[in-house]
């Protein structure tokens, strides 16, 4: 399997228990998946709390709670991240994890009530499956009560289920795609994980050689094409085209201990992984978005952590291609070999 983290590997993996983000103590992911929609939610919980950054690169992102992660605001710690499918639609679906945090006594104290902060964020999957069918309030629940500090599944799973990538030619010519996780440790105590939702109109390609993984298809279904080569061909323009909105969506996080500004340093630096393994990325069609978590009390250097971040994140979009089944009658990476 493609590692970009090479013979490294073996060093910097040893002693995680799943290579997922819930190697981080503290985070718990859960999915809700609807196969026969195409849709699905992921809830990504941090119950006791974890200081949040964000940075939104693409230009048609579906956001909640987001400017409350800035460090000038108040809110220092946020208790869980929802990514969802279903479009706007889907940020109904934080509200059901809300419901569940606050059964749970769980939540940013006010003189009136503990009130979780669930920032969230979108994709657009409205383009297979059925668009009537979006994740909502029960639909988020769900995906709580099945959170596990345990091994994330991958591929058509949760916010992955109707994800698609290579769809500059369209719909009919995209190639499935999903969720992806790893994590990497460094050194003796210092874990930085990724968790990323893969939807992106562009190709997620192979960051050492700059081949195209998974594309727009060939007519034969052979092959992939290479979304930069069309746009420099001239062949294609975006009026011959319908371009669907897309977005691929992140979450980093580690145990190292950081305030509000490194934090969103983190998820910068992050963003730069999305880049390397996606060709093009942060189009007008995209809403890329990372969000980046820290708990626990681990000193690092948040450079080094940035760079660590950005590998993961590269490692978890090959890995959503490559885990990535055959839906709603588009075809994946492993069927077409």
């Amino acid at each position: 399997m493609l590692s970009l983290l090479g013979n490294a590997e073996k060093v910097l993996f040893f002693g995680t228990m799943h290579n997922a983000i819930t190697d981080v103590l503290g985070i718990k992911v859960g999915h809700y998946t609807d196969k026969k929609a195409a849709t699905g939610c992921t809830a990504i919980l941090c119950e006791t709390g974890a200081v949040a950054g964000v940075d939104v690169r693409g230009s048609a992102p579906g956001t909640r709670e987001t400017d409350l992660l800035r460090p000038m605001n108040l809110v220092e710690k946020i208790h869980a991240i929802l990514l969802s499918g279903g479009s706007a639609f889907g940020l109904d679906a934080a509200g059901g994890v809300m419901r569940y945090l606050e059964e749970r006594g769980i939540g940013h104290e006010t003189p009136a009530a503990k009130v979780p902060i669930v920032p969230a964020a979108i994709l657009f999957d409205l383009d297979i499956g059925s668009s009537k069918i979006r994740p909502g309030t029960e639909e988020g629940y769900k995906a709580c009560l099945a959170a596990t500090e345990k091994k994330v599944a991958e591929g058509c799973v949760g916010a992955g289920t109707g994800a698609t990538v290579g769809k500059f030619l369209g719909i009919e010519r995209a190639t499935k795609s999903g969720l992806g996780t790893t994590s990497c440790k460094i050194g003796d105590d210092i874990i930085v994980a990724a968790l990323v939702v893969v939807n992106a109109i562009g190709d997620v390609i192979d960051p050492k050689t700059g081949g195209v993984l998974a594309g727009p298809r060939d007519q034969d279904n052979k092959c992939f094409l290479n979304t930069v080569e069309l746009l420099t061909g001239g062949t294609y323009s975006y009026k011959q085209n319908s371009l669907p909105t897309n977005t691929t969506l992140g979450v980093v996080a580690t145990n190292a201990s950081l305030n509000k500004e490194q934090v969103n340093k983190l998820a910068q630096m992050a963003q730069d992984g999305l880049a390397r393994a996606i060709n093009p990325s942060h189009t007008m069609y995209d809403g890329d978005t990372i969000f980046a978590l820290s708990l626990g009390d681990k000193t690092g250097d948040i450079t080094t952590l940035g760079a660590i971040a950005a590998e993961v994140v590269a490692d978890a979009i090959i890995r959503a291609v490559q885990h990535a089944e055959t839906l709603a009658g588009i075809p994946a990476l492993k069927d077409m070999r």
